[in-house]
């Protein structure tokens, strides 16, 4: 069974403590979903200079192995602020706001509805609809990808 780290109020925990470990994904469907080299030699570096184990954290609270989770307010504070601020965004971004961007670029990029919806785990169609209205040339796209199958299919 994979798990995940859910932060709670120590009043709204069942065993009081802040970090409590629920199983993951609440769905019980787990998905693999592909990734980029780029991406995993990266992860890898980084265990690899942590020394970490296979139950370790991979962005512990503190840079070592067998380190406590990071806290939702540390991580805003060290990682999330200080990296929006780089990026040179100067609009409220949640953290959640990443996983619309990946499914409006996905789709943007020319990515099947249907995969976009499996990728992002959602269970009805629909769901994955409403990152269509992010692309404003998707009607320029369809007539394009419409005449290259036409040119494809004629003599």
């Amino acid at each position: 069974m994979q798990e995940t780290i859910v932060e709670v109020s120590r009043k709204d925990s069942p065993t009081g403590q802040r970090m409590i470990l629920k199983p993951y994904p609440k769905d019980d469907e787990p998905r693999t979903l592909r990734v980029s080299p780029a991406l995993l030699e990266s992860i890898s570096t980084r265990i690899a200079a942590l020394d970490l184990d296979r139950d370790d954290l991979l962005f512990p609270s503190s840079e070592r192995a067998a380190g406590d989770p990071l806290s939702r307010a540390t991580f805003n504070t060290r990682h999330w602020r200080p990296a929006v601020a780089r990026a040179g965004i100067d609009f409220p971004v949640r953290m959640h706001d990443l996983r619309h961007a990946h499914a409006s670029w996905l789709l943007a990029g020319g990515a099947d509805l249907a995969a976009v919806m499996e990728r992002m785990g959602h269970a009805q169609i629909m769901t994955t609809q409403k990152y269509l209205h992010t692309l404003p040339d998707a009607d320029d796209k369809a007539l394009a990808a419409f005449q290259a199958v036409r040119r494809r299919s004629s003599p």
